[in-house]
């Protein structure tokens, strides 16, 4: 027994030693697949799929094997794929790419046979079987693309014929192409209104002419219509014209609708009059609201009501916050946001019983509004009990899940896109054990934003040591120290920033963990004297929270030392953040909402709530969201003298 525990403690490693090389090269090769079957080259990817049959992503390379020929490939063939493959990502990828070219063959018949088993249709998808059910002739289709007609912005290419049909069957007049013409200038798509033009009668067509300068430049031409009452196309033509006047000036836009008002009808005076409030209202504009009132009782779009609520709330006008949220749409009153809101009017106009059964709707989950409604319920904010860890049978019987594997593999090989897309795919039928576990199989794994993903779906068990993950202690606790910042904050902060990802880059070219842009990395290095710096160390996580949490010293100190204006300041810039305080106080959570661009209202948002749960979690007592939002004092001269940072 001696002589074979010695032989194998000598061999193990060697074996082991083998087991890794034989992974290296296997990943290796799957990686030249890749690289092949990106660039069509199809004669090497089919001299290394025989190596990489028995590998753990070897139904990869079966897949771009076939999407290569996909259009000439047998039918069957790929049956029995999807049929191997049944119920994973990679089968449903491919059903997809499939369906996508039978639809624009219009092969129906094949398409009706595979489309029912797609178990996440895409709207150009959806369009493609709206095509097939009109070419057999059925009658609902009309009906069910009404509801797309005005929500279709700018759709998709395959969402076009049936569109188009609604107007060759009359289903679509010139008051319902006008009124999408009106939402597309508001979506600032301009090219698919134009493009919408075309679907007018003829006498209310512009041309092409007409339509660009309405665009490019409106107010010249407004400023030349002498006359547009007798044509309707001209009357909507200058309501459109204000849109994109008030568009880069509200106050200029209101000039102009004073002045031709009286040529336009009741529903084009309101449109426009809703359209320069809206816009004034981004700006934080004192007259956004007289503005607002003078479109009457015209229908506001969402985006439009959202800016006329949020400018009430800047000036604590709660007979509008409340009169404005009761006329949304339900679908849109019943967000958190809204309902909060609404709640808070109610409680302003003394119907307190009515406000804490709005508060109550939406207490008790992790976000935002629900963490500022328990608090107005007296319910201070803590995490729940933490679930039982995971069990070893728990575990092993999650690790088995192919797609858990697949997507463990792909991060292994640095396809984060494509790693992320099986372990969401994994993660849609656990249960909240299961979920549990994958959280910490990722976790493990050092996967943290997967870890995370997962955590964030239990619904009645819960482990929020998981959900709001602290890694890089070692890093971040001492460099929060030696700023004098909230761990908590620079951990909430953190997590909206990067979910932990050391090696994140986002589309502007942000880097690291705190997404650190090359100009301003650049100058925090400069301003705390950090020698030989340069780029390439932006995503060395001692260096990218050290200039991270510099960085966060400088705008908080800039910021009269308030968090919500220095979230504000990481996400949007310091001068953005000071010049969205009002000439008044505001309670944090009213700034926040007012802020101008929607990315940075949503970071805010999540920055301050994540906050809260990592001091719950660090302190181990339950925490109040207001008090960390506090009250964000006025404009001042201070501000106009004070530093500009990055």
């Amino acid at each position: 027994m001696k002589f074979r525990l010695s032989a194998f403690l000598v061999f193990f490693p060697l074996l082991m030693s083998q087991a890794m090389s034989s992974m290296a090269g296997s990943d290796d090769l799957f990686l030249a697949a890749r690289d092949a079957a990106r660039a069509g080259d199809r004669n090497k990817l089919e001299r290394l799929a025989p190596d990489l049959q028995g590998y753990e992503l070897e139904v990869y390379v079966d897949y771009w094997r076939l999407l290569l020929d996909l259009s000439t490939t047998d039918p069957a063939t790929i049956r029995s794929f999807l049929a191997r493959n049944d119920k994973s990502y990679i089968a449903e990828k491919l059903r997809g790419d499939w369906l996508k070219q039978l639809g624009k063959k219009q092969q129906w018949a094949e398409f009706d046979r595979e489309f029912p088993a797609l178990m996440q249709p895409d709207q150009e998808m959806n369009c493609y079987a709206l095509q097939s059910r009109r070419a057999r002739g059925d009658a609902s289709v009309n009906n069910e693309t009404m509801k797309l007609w005005v929500s279709l912005i700018e759709p998709p290419t395959a969402c076009y014929p049936i569109l188009e049909a609604l107007i060759l069957d009359k289903r679509v007049l010139a008051d319902e192409v006008w009124a999408r013409i009106r939402n597309q200038f508001e979506a600032n798509k301009l090219g698919a209104a134009r493009y919408s033009m075309n679907y007018l009668p003829p006498s209310q067509t512009p041309d092409e002419r007409t339509a660009k300068a309405i665009s490019d430049s409106p107010l010249p031409w407004l400023v030349k219509q002498n006359s547009l009452s007798g044509s309707r196309m001209n009357r909507e033509l200058a309501a459109l014209a204000i849109s994109r006047i008030a568009a880069n000036d509200p106050r200029m836009a209101a000039e102009q609708l004073a002045r031709i008002e009286g040529q336009l009808q009741a529903s084009e005076k309101g449109w426009a009059w809703g359209q320069i409030g809206w816009q004034a209202a981004k700006r934080h504009m004192s007259d956004a609201l007289v503005w607002y009132r003078n479109a009457g009782d015209a229908t506001l779009s969402d985006e439009v009501a959202q800016w006329k609520v949020r400018a009430a709330l800047r000036t604590h006008d709660w007979g509008t916050v409340r009169a404005t949220i009761e006329k949304m749409p339900p679908a849109l009153a019943e967000q958190p946001v809204w309902v909060y809101w609404l709640g808070r009017a109610y409680r302003a106009g003394g119907r307190t019983t009515d406000a804490n059964n709005l508060f109550a709707k939406i207490a008790g989950q992790p976000n935002f509004y629900s963490n500022l409604a328990d608090e107005e319920l007296d319910r201070p904010v803590m995490p729940p009990p933490k679930a039982t860890p995971p069990t070893a049978e728990e575990t092993s019987r999650v690790n088995a899940n192919p797609g858990v594997q697949r997507g463990l593999a792909l991060y292994r090989l640095n396809m984060r896109t494509e790693g992320s897309k099986e372990w969401s795919w994994a993660l849609r039928t656990m249960t909240d054990r299961e979920l549990l576990t994958a959280s910490n199989i990722a976790q493990r794994a050092g996967i943290y934003d997967r870890a995370i993903a997962a955590a964030d779906r239990t619904k009645d068990e819960h482990d929020y040591s998981l959900r709001y993950l602290s890694p890089y202690a070692d890093q971040v606790r001492p460099a929060a120290r030696d700023q004098s910042l909230d761990d908590a904050w620079v951990y909430g902060l953190m997590r909206q920033e990067s979910r932990f990802v050391t090696n994140a880059k986002s589309n502007v070219g942000a880097s690291g963990l705190m997404q650190l842009m090359p100009a301003t990395a650049k100058w925090v290095a400069n301003k705390i004297g950090l020698k030989d710096f340069h780029h390439g160390q932006v995503n060395d996580t001692d260096v990218n929270v050290l200039l991270g949490t510099s960085y966060m010293r400088m705008v908080l100190e800039s910021l009269d030392n308030h968090p919500v204006l220095a979230s504000a300041a990481y996400n949007a810039g310091p001068g953005r953040a000071r010049k969205w305080r009002a000439d008044r106080a505001l309670e944090g959570a009213i700034y926040a909402e007012s802020i101008p661009f929607s990315e940075t209202r949503d970071y805010v948002k999540k920055v301050m709530s994540n906050s809260v749960y990592y001091s719950a979690l660090f302190n181990g007592k339950p925490q109040s969201l207001k008090t960390r939002l506090g009250t964000v004092g006025p404009n001042t001269k201070a501000d106009a003298k004070a530093e500009e940072l990055p």
